[in-house]
């Protein structure tokens, strides 16, 4: 692989890093250099292109979501690969999962500041491509919820201390839980690809041998949902809990399947709810990846192209187009604002709808 050096330095997670950009590849690769600095510096323009979202707006019920002069706004840049993002309190937090930070921003901070280091690998050990938390959410009790890449678990942050709330099905570590969505009645579902382990599917630290989406009863017993999914990834409920998304970041067949969730918490009938591939096919960067469902059922998903805009049919109403790939998106301040995180970028537009549950 044609590899280029940007000649551009990072300093992050006590490191200072080269920057170099792999051809074909849409997250840049830090190569460490020395020990040094404890924070993260922006990239420059050489080492990261500079940002020019737009919207598209494909169905005239768009018009109903954001306002004819909403913008998509710059709000930070410079993280290896940003993800995960919660409204906690009256702060944003969110995850740089092979940085091994997690972040947080809110109004007035000129830029976010380190909330957890680490984040998902708490003890150095080989074998991570991605080691930090991914997938955040908050409990009943407004605590915070993450997937540990590192720990290879599900747990809870409070007061300085994290608390296991799943690592292991059946005996067997799960792969690197990946994203997560609570119900209302306390139960925890979250995704299982093997994206934080070396060598992903082919990583001799992987126990279980499929990708898995479990759910996490509220006494603790963990459950297989489906292990039908190549690469389960976002997960969210429709707004009566009727329905359970997953997105499924598959380069050759990545899409949104919807399951009916029945009164026992298992999950059913699985169906395509929007098929993404086209959309990678013509050109357009990243695959789906977390999604979140606003208060009338529309889902609002990374994918190709940016944050994909679905009406509760799966028809496609608009996109954010952020011009990189996308990771993941959540609602905060009081329900009507969208960050998204994207790739190097922080971001955040204004919406006429407020996510479910606000």
């Amino acid at each position: 692989m044609d590899v280029k050096c940007l000649g551009q330095r990072v300093f992050s997670s006590g490191r200072v890093h080269d920057v170099f950009y792999e051809a074909g590849r849409e997250r840049l690769s830090l190569v460490n250099s020395a020990t040094s600095l404890l924070i993260l510096l922006p990239m420059t323009a050489a080492a990261a292109p500079s940002f020019h979202g737009r919207i598209e707006r494909f169905d005239p019920s768009f018009e109903q979501l954001l306002a004819p002069g909403a913008t998509l706004e710059k709000l930070a840049e410079g993280f290896t690969w940003s993800e995960g993002p919660v409204w906690l309190g009256d702060q944003l937090i969110f995850s740089d999962v092979p940085e091994n930070i997690a972040y947080r921003w809110k109004p007035g901070l000129a830029r976010p500041e380190v909330f957890l280091n680490p984040s998902g690998l708490l003890t150095p050990q080989a074998g991570f491509r991605e080691p930090g938390s991914n997938g955040l959410t908050r409990d009943e009790q407004g605590r915070l919820l993450l997937c540990q890449h590192g720990e290879r678990r599900v747990a809870r942050y409070e007061q300085g201390r994290f608390t296991s709330l799943a690592d292991r099905h059946e005996g067997k570590r799960f792969n690197s839980p990946n994203d997560l969505v609570r119900r209302r009645n306390g139960e925890i579902y979250f995704t299982d690809p093997s994206y934080g382990l070396e060598g992903i599917d082919q990583s001799p630290l992987k126990e279980i041998p499929y990708n898995g989406v479990y759910r996490i009863a509220r006494d603790g017993t963990v459950s297989l949902l489906t292990g039908e999914l190549t690469y389960p990834n976002g997960i969210a409920f429709s707004p009566d809990e009727s329905i359970l998304y997953v997105g499924v970041s598959d380069e050759k067949a990545t899409r949104i399947v919807a399951f009916d969730v029945l009164p026992d918490g298992a999950i059913a009938r699985p169906r395509t709810f929007f098929d993404a591939q086209p959309l990678l096919d013509s050109g357009a960067k990243g695959l789906v990846d977390g999604l979140k469902v606003d208060r009338a059922g529309n889902v609002w998903s990374s994918g190709p192209g940016g944050i994909l805009v679905l009406s509760p049919a799966g028809r496609l109403l608009g996109r954010l187009n952020t011009g990189v790939a996308t990771a993941n998106c959540a609602w905060g301040d009081d329900g009507g604002t969208l960050y998204i995180t994207a790739h190097m970028f922080l971001l955040r537009v204004r919406t006429l709808t407020k996510g479910a549950g606000w």
